[in-house]
């Protein structure tokens, strides 16, 4: 039974959401603070976590960062503000996707089937390690190591580098990416891509001269192998 960790302050909420989800089939735990959520998280270990911003002791915010050090499992943020700027934050983050209030419970359903399916998908992978000049990143592990050290990158940064590398020389638009690693049924804005882009290069910076993350202006952008090994 898939478990599901609702963090939210506002207990209508989580009852509302424990009631339609155990309707579903799903097994769910609540918590009213970050802090409380955080401790519940490592106890009961779930599938998925549906996290809330604004809330007492630690943010949503706060939360996601905690549980992205320990662990890759799906989280979805929900807000009331609905704004572009706590989506890029969010993302930044490490959150795969974002539901915002007043809650549709067919759009909840929806979000977190899809965010589950693909990390199904994500985990059942084979595992290659891709390696250039410098770099290897395993999605496996989810880990990327610059000449030999390890290097911390939020699921997302970790998946779209991947995936323009496991591409190299082809071009992909910014919808095409949205596609590609957030999933078809993600709602975001296409400057979601440029942030994560913009964050890789400067974790990227000086790594190697025979790759580059490249933009093509007026397209998109692409993992450019200058030399072949």
């Amino acid at each position: 039974m898939t478990k599901v960790l609702v963090i939210d302050d506002d207990n209508n909420i989580c009852e509302l959401l424990r009631m339609y989800l155990e309707r579903e089939g799903y097994e769910v735990r609540t918590a009213n603070d970050g802090q409380t959520g955080i401790n519940l998280f490592r106890a009961y270990e779930p599938d998925m976590v549906l996290l809330d911003i604004m809330m007492p002791v630690k943010d949503g915010w706060q939360v996601c960062r905690e549980i992205r050090e320990q662990s890759s499992r799906p989280i979805i943020m929900i807000t009331a503000k609905g704004e572009t700027i706590d989506k890029v934050l969010g993302l930044e983050l490490g959150a795969d996707d974002f539901i915002v209030k007043p809650l549709d419970m067919k759009e909840v359903f929806a979000r977190i089937k899809a965010v589950l399916r693909r990390y199904v998908n994500r985990d059942s992978s084979d595992g290659e390690n891709l390696r250039f000049d410098n770099i290897e990143i395993s999605r496996q592990k989810y880990e990327l190591k610059i000449k030999g050290k390890s290097v911390d990158l939020p699921p997302k940064e970790l998946e779209l580098l991947y995936f323009l590398a496991a591409n190299y020389n082809r071009v992909f638009t910014r919808d095409q990416l949205l596609d590609k690693v957030w999933g078809f049924d993600y709602l975001g804005d296409s400057r979601t891509v440029d942030v994560h882009i913009k964050r890789l290069r400067e974790k990227l910076e000086g790594a190697s001269e025979k790759w580059v993350l490249k933009t093509v202006w007026g397209v998109g952008y692409k993992f450019e192998v200058l030399t072949e090994e």
